[in-house]
């Protein structure tokens, strides 16, 4: 692996249902609402088919690292609810896969993740910097655990009966 190439692979466990999640994690422009402390924009450019294969999304995400990151991804395959995958480009190119297995009450949530950076800075920086840029990514990914857990709270706390 190159010094500019990153594999990421990030498990969560969320009390929810398949169903739940793949509506959440698949509803791209909505994740600038409930996962604001990375996604900063995030708008569909092309829906894609019936099932969501083939929608086109900019986005504009940070961590907590002083930069900026603009990129895209298509989605490539859609297993819904257990997941799908996508192909990224802009500021990184690669695939992230989500995979969502349902155990009982409970979702093991995978996300396996395989980028090369390109953005000029990244790519120059990579081979001093990657713990810098893992670290990152790692940080990135627990704001989305503690985000989606907030968001799956804010959905039971609102279907409550009056």
């Amino acid at each position: 692996m190159s010094s500019h190439e990153y594999q990421f692979v990030t498990h969560w466990r969320m009390q929810s249902s398949c169903e739940e999640i793949s509506e959440i994690l698949g509803n791209a422009p909505d994740l600038a609402r409930w996962w604001p402390s990375v996604y900063l924009e995030v708008n569909e450019l092309e829906p894609g088919d019936e099932s969501g294969v083939g929608k086109v999304v900019d986005l504009h995400t940070k961590g907590w690292l002083p930069y900026t990151l603009r990129w895209q991804f298509r989605v490539t395959e859609n297993n819904a609810p257990h997941g799908f995958a996508l192909e990224a480009w802009g500021d990184f190119v690669g695939r992230g896969v989500w995979t969502f297995k349902q155990d009982g009450d409970w979702v093991d949530i995978a996300y396996d993740w395989r980028i090369s950076a390109e953005k000029p800075l990244l790519r120059r920086l990579s081979f001093v910097m990657k713990p810098i840029f893992s670290a990152n990514h790692k940080w990135a990914m627990r704001q989305g655990e503690i985000s989606l857990e907030q968001e799956l709270t804010r959905r039971r706390t609102s279907n409550r009966p009056a």
